[in-house]
């Protein structure tokens, strides 16, 4: 059986491979940082410089306890435009791709920057974002104001060497 095409049904197909390429939308490749390197993305300017697990927040019976670990990540955003922003929120992505979000409390978490983060123009905003979750390598997923473009920076697993606080031994008075 043969098949009739006429000019106008390929011109037609034609027409529609070209309006479909032209309309995708393009992709942002998404870039990955190391710890203390400058990451901007559209007008907020980030930077990642430190992290910290811990087993508890707090102290004595007041203390909270997480399901895995505290994971803490010090950062500081800056707004480099010309309104008020407010910064998304952040996520802590494994290499098994196992996502977790930031906690929505900060009790005990020093200088906790909150989840809702307005940052003025030409200011910065400096503190601590708190996850719970496994000891891993994790990659920080950061977004601009508009959470269109997104960036990563690699966090990899390391114990600090915690020295705890002990009290001055007391020596009887001599006499």
């Amino acid at each position: 059986m043969r098949y009739m095409f006429s000019s106008g049904r390929i011109l037609a197909c034609l027409a529609l491979l070209l309006c479909a390429a032209g309309c995708s939308t393009p992709s942002h490749s998404v870039n990955t940082y190391r710890m203390g390197d400058t990451v901007q993305l559209g007008k907020l300017v980030y930077n990642v410089y430190e992290s910290r697990w811990l087993t508890h927040l707090g102290e004595g019976t007041a203390a909270r306890i997480p399901r895995d670990r505290f994971f803490l990540v010090r950062m500081s955003i800056s707004n480099a435009g010309s309104e008020e922003i407010l910064v998304p929120a952040v996520t802590a992505t494994d290499e098994s791709g196992h996502t977790c979000r930031e906690l929505e409390n900060g009790e005990s978490v020093p200088e906790w920057l909150g989840l809702l983060r307005p940052v003025r123009p030409g200011e910065s905003l400096q503190g601590i974002v708190v996850f719970d979750c496994a000891p891993r390598n994790y990659k920080l997923r950061l977004a601009d104001e508009s959470e269109q473009r997104t960036a990563l920076v690699d966090i990899p697993l390391t114990f600090g060497a915690e020295i705890p606080e002990l009290p001055a031994p007391e020596f009887p008075e001599k006499k």
